[in-house]
Protein backbone atom coordinates (compact mmCIF):
# COMPACT_ATOMS: atom_id res chain seq x y z
CA UNK A 1 0.00 0.00 0.00
CA UNK A 2 2.87 2.52 0.70
CA UNK A 3 4.99 1.63 -2.46
CA UNK A 4 1.25 2.18 -4.34
CA UNK A 5 1.03 5.82 -2.65
CA UNK A 6 4.47 6.91 -3.42
CA UNK A 7 4.16 5.83 -7.25
CA UNK A 8 0.82 7.75 -7.40
CA UNK A 9 3.04 10.78 -6.02
CA UNK A 10 5.30 10.65 -8.45
CA UNK A 11 2.98 10.42 -11.51
CA UNK A 12 0.63 13.25 -10.33
CA UNK A 13 3.88 15.15 -9.87
CA UNK A 14 4.46 14.57 -13.32
CA UNK A 15 2.73 17.19 -15.49
CA UNK A 16 3.17 14.91 -19.09
CA UNK A 17 3.39 11.09 -18.79
CA UNK A 18 6.49 10.37 -20.68
CA UNK A 19 4.18 8.25 -23.09
CA UNK A 20 1.74 9.88 -23.79
CA UNK A 21 3.51 11.97 -26.44
CA UNK A 22 3.97 8.10 -28.57
CA UNK A 23 -0.29 7.40 -28.44
CA UNK A 24 -0.03 9.15 -31.41
CA UNK A 25 3.00 7.09 -32.96
CA UNK A 26 1.49 3.54 -31.22
CA UNK A 27 -1.67 3.77 -33.02
CA UNK A 28 0.15 4.34 -36.71
CA UNK A 29 2.53 1.70 -35.56
CA UNK A 30 -0.09 -1.13 -34.79
CA UNK A 31 -2.17 0.19 -37.89
CA UNK A 32 0.44 -1.02 -40.03
CA UNK A 33 0.63 -3.82 -38.31
CA UNK A 34 -2.77 -4.54 -39.14
CA UNK A 35 -2.41 -3.87 -42.71
CA UNK A 36 0.87 -5.76 -43.22
CA UNK A 37 -0.02 -8.69 -46.02
CA UNK A 38 0.23 -12.30 -45.22
CA UNK A 39 0.80 -13.75 -49.09
CA UNK A 40 1.19 -17.12 -47.14
CA UNK A 41 -2.57 -16.56 -45.49
CA UNK A 42 -3.98 -15.05 -49.17
CA UNK A 43 -2.06 -18.34 -50.88
CA UNK A 44 -3.92 -20.75 -48.51
CA UNK A 45 -7.43 -19.54 -48.16
CA UNK A 46 -7.49 -17.47 -51.56
CA UNK A 47 -7.74 -13.27 -52.24
CA UNK A 48 -11.37 -13.15 -50.85
CA UNK A 49 -11.24 -14.72 -47.55
CA UNK A 50 -7.74 -13.01 -46.62
CA UNK A 51 -9.00 -9.30 -48.16
CA UNK A 52 -12.13 -10.04 -46.30
CA UNK A 53 -10.25 -10.55 -43.22
CA UNK A 54 -8.03 -7.74 -43.18
CA UNK A 55 -10.70 -5.28 -44.23
CA UNK A 56 -12.87 -6.29 -40.88
CA UNK A 57 -9.89 -6.44 -39.09
CA UNK A 58 -8.84 -2.74 -39.87
CA UNK A 59 -12.67 -1.92 -39.53
CA UNK A 60 -14.21 -2.24 -43.14
CA UNK A 61 -17.08 -3.91 -44.08
CA UNK A 62 -17.61 -6.39 -46.96
CA UNK A 63 -20.67 -7.64 -48.77
CA UNK A 64 -20.72 -10.92 -50.62
CA UNK A 65 -21.71 -11.49 -54.29
CA UNK A 66 -25.30 -12.42 -53.64
CA UNK A 67 -25.96 -11.01 -50.21
CA UNK A 68 -27.80 -8.26 -49.31
CA UNK A 69 -26.45 -7.95 -45.56
CA UNK A 70 -22.79 -6.23 -44.88
CA UNK A 71 -20.05 -8.25 -42.82
CA UNK A 72 -18.75 -6.52 -40.35
CA UNK A 73 -17.52 -8.67 -37.58
CA UNK A 74 -14.08 -10.77 -38.08
CA UNK A 75 -15.43 -12.84 -35.87
CA UNK A 76 -18.68 -14.28 -37.89
CA UNK A 77 -17.15 -14.59 -41.29
CA UNK A 78 -18.64 -17.09 -42.92
CA UNK A 79 -17.13 -20.46 -43.45
CA UNK A 80 -16.88 -23.00 -46.67
CA UNK A 81 -15.65 -23.35 -49.88
CA UNK A 82 -13.06 -20.84 -50.72
CA UNK A 83 -14.80 -19.72 -53.89
CA UNK A 84 -18.03 -19.16 -52.50
CA UNK A 85 -17.65 -16.05 -50.93
CA UNK A 86 -17.01 -13.11 -53.21
CA UNK A 87 -16.60 -9.37 -52.35
CA UNK A 88 -18.71 -7.40 -54.00
CA UNK A 89 -18.36 -4.54 -52.41
CA UNK A 90 -16.38 -2.76 -49.66
CA UNK A 91 -17.63 0.17 -47.17
CA UNK A 92 -13.42 1.99 -45.61
CA UNK A 93 -16.01 3.86 -43.44
CA UNK A 94 -13.85 5.10 -40.45
CA UNK A 95 -11.37 2.52 -41.20
CA UNK A 96 -7.80 2.06 -40.71
CA UNK A 97 -6.64 0.71 -44.40
CA UNK A 98 -3.57 2.03 -45.68
CA UNK A 99 -1.27 1.83 -48.30
CA UNK A 100 1.08 -1.35 -47.68
CA UNK A 101 -2.34 -3.31 -47.18
CA UNK A 102 -3.52 -2.63 -50.58
CA UNK A 103 -1.82 -5.87 -52.37
CA UNK A 104 -4.79 -7.83 -50.31
CA UNK A 105 -6.34 -6.31 -53.05
CA UNK A 106 -4.68 -7.59 -56.03
CA UNK A 107 -6.76 -11.24 -56.49
CA UNK A 108 -10.35 -9.73 -55.69
CA UNK A 109 -12.11 -10.15 -59.21
CA UNK A 110 -15.75 -9.20 -58.41
CA UNK A 111 -15.80 -5.59 -56.46
CA UNK A 112 -18.23 -3.60 -58.24
CA UNK A 113 -18.53 -0.32 -55.32
CA UNK A 114 -15.69 0.43 -53.03
CA UNK A 115 -16.55 2.91 -50.32
CA UNK A 116 -13.46 5.51 -48.42
CA UNK A 117 -14.90 7.42 -46.32
CA UNK A 118 -13.04 9.37 -43.21
CA UNK A 119 -9.83 6.80 -43.91
CA UNK A 120 -7.16 9.01 -42.52
CA UNK A 121 -4.75 7.00 -43.95
CA UNK A 122 -5.70 6.74 -47.33
CA UNK A 123 -2.95 9.09 -49.43
CA UNK A 124 -2.29 8.89 -53.17
CA UNK A 125 0.23 6.30 -53.30
CA UNK A 126 -3.60 4.10 -52.42
CA UNK A 127 -5.42 5.38 -54.88
CA UNK A 128 -2.62 4.73 -57.67
CA UNK A 129 -2.35 1.40 -56.47
CA UNK A 130 -5.74 0.47 -56.48
CA UNK A 131 -5.81 2.37 -60.12
CA UNK A 132 -3.45 -0.38 -61.36
CA UNK A 133 -4.51 -3.38 -60.39
CA UNK A 134 -5.93 -4.91 -63.30
CA UNK A 135 -9.33 -6.70 -61.98
CA UNK A 136 -10.16 -3.94 -60.59
CA UNK A 137 -9.80 -2.20 -63.42
CA UNK A 138 -12.28 -4.36 -64.99
CA UNK A 139 -14.42 -4.51 -62.41
CA UNK A 140 -15.31 -1.87 -60.35
CA UNK A 141 -18.34 0.23 -60.78
CA UNK A 142 -18.72 2.39 -58.60
CA UNK A 143 -17.00 4.61 -56.12
CA UNK A 144 -17.00 7.20 -53.01
CA UNK A 145 -14.34 9.08 -51.49
CA UNK A 146 -15.47 11.75 -48.97
CA UNK A 147 -13.49 13.09 -46.50
CA UNK A 148 -10.26 11.71 -46.89
CA UNK A 149 -7.94 14.60 -45.80
CA UNK A 150 -4.35 12.99 -47.41
CA UNK A 151 -6.34 12.66 -50.74
CA UNK A 152 -4.98 15.44 -53.15
CA UNK A 153 -5.92 15.60 -57.25
CA UNK A 154 -2.89 13.07 -58.37
CA UNK A 155 -4.63 10.22 -56.54
CA UNK A 156 -7.74 11.04 -58.23
CA UNK A 157 -7.02 11.08 -61.57
CA UNK A 158 -5.37 7.51 -61.22
CA UNK A 159 -8.44 6.47 -61.30
CA UNK A 160 -8.95 6.71 -64.64
CA UNK A 161 -7.64 3.56 -65.19
CA UNK A 162 -10.87 2.15 -64.03
CA UNK A 163 -12.11 1.64 -66.98
CA UNK A 164 -15.94 0.49 -66.18
CA UNK A 165 -15.97 3.18 -63.54
CA UNK A 166 -19.93 4.17 -63.66
CA UNK A 167 -20.23 6.38 -60.90
CA UNK A 168 -17.16 8.29 -59.13
CA UNK A 169 -18.38 10.74 -55.72
CA UNK A 170 -15.51 13.34 -54.90
CA UNK A 171 -16.43 15.09 -51.42
CA UNK A 172 -14.74 17.12 -48.56
CA UNK A 173 -11.71 16.48 -50.13
CA UNK A 174 -9.42 19.62 -48.82
CA UNK A 175 -6.64 18.45 -51.42
CA UNK A 176 -8.28 18.18 -54.02
CA UNK A 177 -8.06 22.06 -56.25
CA UNK A 178 -7.94 21.39 -59.84
CA UNK A 179 -11.57 20.48 -59.91
CA UNK A 180 -12.14 21.41 -63.67
CA UNK A 181 -8.88 19.52 -64.49
CA UNK A 182 -10.44 16.51 -63.00
CA UNK A 183 -13.72 16.88 -65.07
CA UNK A 184 -11.88 17.47 -68.20
CA UNK A 185 -10.01 14.37 -67.54
CA UNK A 186 -12.33 12.16 -66.39
CA UNK A 187 -14.55 13.17 -69.47
CA UNK A 188 -11.57 12.08 -71.80
CA UNK A 189 -10.79 9.07 -70.26
CA UNK A 190 -13.99 7.72 -69.31
CA UNK A 191 -17.01 10.04 -71.30
CA UNK A 192 -20.51 6.92 -69.54
CA UNK A 193 -18.92 8.28 -66.11
CA UNK A 194 -21.10 10.17 -63.64
CA UNK A 195 -18.67 12.04 -61.82
CA UNK A 196 -20.33 14.36 -58.85
CA UNK A 197 -18.34 16.74 -56.63
CA UNK A 198 -19.03 18.05 -53.79
CA UNK A 199 -15.70 19.74 -52.97
CA UNK A 200 -14.91 23.74 -51.97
Amino acid sequence: MMLFGKISQQLCGLKKLPWSCDCRYFWGWLNAVFNKVDYERIRDVGPDRAASEWLLRCGAMVRYHGQERWQKDYNHLPTGPLDKYKIQAIDATDSCIMSIGFDYMEGLQHVEKIRLCKCHYIEDDCLEKLGKLENLQKSVLEMEIISCGNVTDKGIIALYHLRNLKYLLLSDLPGVREKENLIRAFKTALPSLELKLDLK
